[in-house]
């Protein structure tokens, strides 16, 4: 640890590079997914924008909870039933995964097929459950 501390001294234009390329790159990738949203502005889209939640978990997931009126397609084939979504084209679309680990990666799929209003739910449908909201259970 002391060697570190004198390798920052020593070498402090190296090491503030260092830093600034890790917080870039951690910005970078952090947008790369687009915007987050919580789970109270979720409601708030949904009420008031007419948003639409697809839903990215497995079916059987789906099936022991799910936002009301989210629409299942599974990550997996996201790619080959992008066009399901067609007709919510002009509304806001806010993708749920169980956690919000996967749901960047659809977001940029959907942004790939031509969708622009697209946002994630952070935390994913584990945090909407944590906020005491309603899932309906099929």
């Amino acid at each position: 640890m002391d060697r570190l501390f004198e390798f920052v001294v020593n070498h402090y234009v190296l090491a503030s590079l260092f830093v600034a390329f890790l917080v870039a790159i951690l910005i970078l990738e952090s947008r790369r997914g687009g915007a987050k949203v919580s789970a109270q502005a979720a409601v708030s889209l949904i009420n008031r924008d007419e948003a639409i939640v697809v839903d990215i978990r497995d079916r059987k997931e789906f099936g022991e909870g799910r936002i009301t009126g989210s629409v299942n397609i599974p990550l997996s084939s996201l790619k080959s039933r992008a066009a399901e979504l067609k007709k919510y084209k002009d509304k806001q679309i806010i993708v749920a995964d169980k956690m919000g680990q996967h749901s960047a990666m659809a977001v940029k799929q959907l942004n790939a097929e031509g969708y622009a209003n697209v946002v994630r739910l952070n935390g994913g449908v584990a945090d909407w459950r944590a906020s005491n909201l309603p899932l309906v259970k099929k």
